[in-house]
């Protein structure tokens, strides 16, 4: 089964040569397209509907960490490409999948792309822009599920399983009702955009809860939601009022 790849790199020859590379060495990989910017990139992707990325890290004007950060919502598997070793612990917190330094080996490019596939196969082979579609309509097999993208594929975290999300930065930590935390690239507005309003309520700049574990509201502690855990969660000024209206109508 060949899956679909959008090479984006500034230099044509190293375009060129990865696309070479692939051929040879992943024949399980269709590269559909070429870019050489960001914004040529988000054309692409919109016409081409990859499954993934093949990304290189500095490119001018947009980087390839911002083009990432606007393309958030589509949770596309990436793998780095540069050849600026210093970028290697970024790309990671980033959730690339893969890391490859410039001149990619070839045993390593292999290697990058079974990571690929196996993130591919989580999502069962769907395109992009279904997928956000999915994560958006509450009528969907996926409405009930976040997607967090991680160094070895996505997680599918069920709805029931989340506590509530802490923005960090331009990332999301989700606190799960084990203990367990997930890390995503996405922004937290991006997770307040898709998640069920009816069961995600965002309280503060920096935190959704979700509201199957409240428990409670503790003015004492400072206008905190309780959650069956204990957890305390500051509620905004801002968002009292409508935290309060919602949790009179349960």
């Amino acid at each position: 089964m060949s899956w679909r790849v959008l090479i984006v790199d500034d230099e044509a020859d190293a375009r060129e040569n990865l696309q070479l590379m692939l051929a040879e060495h992943c024949p399980e990989v269709q590269v559909v397209g070429q870019a050489g910017s960001a914004p040529e990139a988000r054309e692409r992707i919109t016409e081409l509907q990859p499954n993934a990325l093949f990304l290189d890290i500095k490119m001018p004007g947009e980087d390839g960490f911002a083009l990432l950060a606007s393309i958030a919502e589509l949770d596309l598997p990436v793998v780095f490409t540069t050849a600026y070793d210093e970028y290697a612990l970024k790309a990671f917190k980033q959730n690339a999948l893969d890391y490859l330094e410039k001149p990619i080996d070839h045993e390593e490019l292999q290697r990058a792309s079974k990571k690929l596939q196996r993130a591919i196969n989580e999502l069962g082979g769907t395109q992009p822009s279904a997928i956000a579609a999915l994560m958006k309509d509450p009528a969907s097999p996926l409405s009930t599920r976040v997607a967090v993208p991680g160094r070895d594929g996505l997680v599918l975290l069920k709805h029931e399983e989340i506590m509530y999300l802490e923005a960090n930065d331009s990332y999301t930590t989700i606190h799960l009702k084990d203990g367990k935390r997930s890390v995503s690239s996405k922004h937290i507005r991006v997770f307040e955009t898709n998640l069920d309003p009816k069961t995600f309520f965002r309280v503060h700049k920096s935190y959704i809860i979700n509201l199957a574990h409240l428990k409670g509201f503790n003015r004492a502690e400072g206008n905190m939601a309780v959650l069956d855990n204990g957890t305390l969660i500051p509620v905004s000024r801002r968002r009292l009022p409508d935290f309060l209206g919602l949790i009179n109508t349960f």
